[in-house]
């Protein structure tokens, strides 16, 4: 349990979050919790602090117990990050307005971990993933629905939530989507005759009301699609195609990042294009080599 000042600090630091950084409902969820869990092992760690007095009693060695516990109860090394990234924010939060020093917390180190690679498919493994895919289901609409979804992930790097997101009205997709990405941010994206066409091929088979304001991919009762489902079509086609594990919706996306490079891409278009804050993400997507990435930076920085 945490005090009733504690809550209620994280609570405005968590609209401050929402409205003016503009996070994602999963982001503050997850957040939420880490923070709830931090407080409340502090508040008994600690015992004498309450209130928002707790974190300005919080020092290094309370920080290595937290994160002791933490690891101790199965929390992954990636998970644990994320959790000191957000008590480090709402830690910096809460000094600016109650005028404490929050260097002990904020000199706490994340446990190192080794980020998985994406894996992308060949151009003709993704190519047999979707025909593949569309052999799934004996409803000819569903099996259509599966086409068109994967087609424009792989074909416009669409994550998959960005995909299932699309609104009825937006078809028939236009020659440039507007994509609201991670945190709000917007890019455009071109959209390849295919992956029109799939979609038109879809929408003419869909047994419901595709009209604007509603979701484009339909689950078959009616509702949104659920991400779960794509899942579970491509995971039957991999299987059928003898290809690794790796080959998931989110691969498709690394697909087309890695065949526009290969095709000639510029790199730094290939990040708009994805949406990457940071071009080292796009590095790690496209499998691109440093010198490679140097020679972007240094035609962006030529030196004087």
């Amino acid at each position: 349990m945490i005090s009733a000042g504690l809550a209620d600090a994280l609570g405005r630091w968590l609209d401050h979050l929402r409205g003016v950084e503009a996070a994602s409902a999963a982001t503050i969820e997850a957040y939420r919790t880490d923070l709830v869990g931090f407080l409340a092992f502090q508040s008994e760690h600690l015992g004498e602090e309450t209130g928002t007095a707790l974190l300005a009693a919080v020092r290094l060695t309370d920080m290595r117990a937290w994160m002791a516990r933490e690891r101790a109860d199965g929390l992954s090394a990636r998970s644990l990050a994320r959790a000191l990234s957000a008590v480090k924010g709402f830690a910096g939060w809460m000094a600016e307005r109650e005028g404490f020093d929050p260097t002990p917390i904020l000199s706490a180190r994340a446990p190192k971990f080794v980020r998985k690679l994406p894996r992308p498919l060949s151009v003709e493994a993704a190519g047999d993933m979707l025909a593949t895919a569309a052999l799934q289901h004996d409803t000819p609409w569903v099996a259509a629905r599966d086409a068109a979804v994967l087609t424009v992930l792989w074909g416009c790097g669409l994550r998959i939530s960005e995909a299932l997101g699309l609104d009825a009205g937006k078809a028939p997709l236009p020659d440039t989507l507007r994509i609201a990405g991670k945190g709000g941010k917007e890019r455009l994206v071109p959209v390849l005759p295919a992956a029109r066409a799939a979609v038109e091929a879809y929408r003419r088979l869909c047994p419901f009301d595709l009209s604007p304001g509603s979701a484009l991919f339909r689950g078959v009762r009616g509702g949104a699609l659920n991400p779960r489902q794509i899942a579970l079509t491509m995971e039957r086609a991999r299987l059928q195609l003898g290809l690794p594990a790796s080959a998931t919706p989110h691969a498709l996306r690394h697909s087309f990042a890695t065949h526009l490079l290969a095709a000639g891409g510029d790199l730094r278009t290939i990040q708009e294009l994805l949406g990457h804050a940071s071009l080292s993400t796009t590095q790690a997507y496209t499998g691109v080599d440093a010198s490679r990435l140097m020679a972007v930076y240094e035609k962006a920085h030529p030196h004087g």
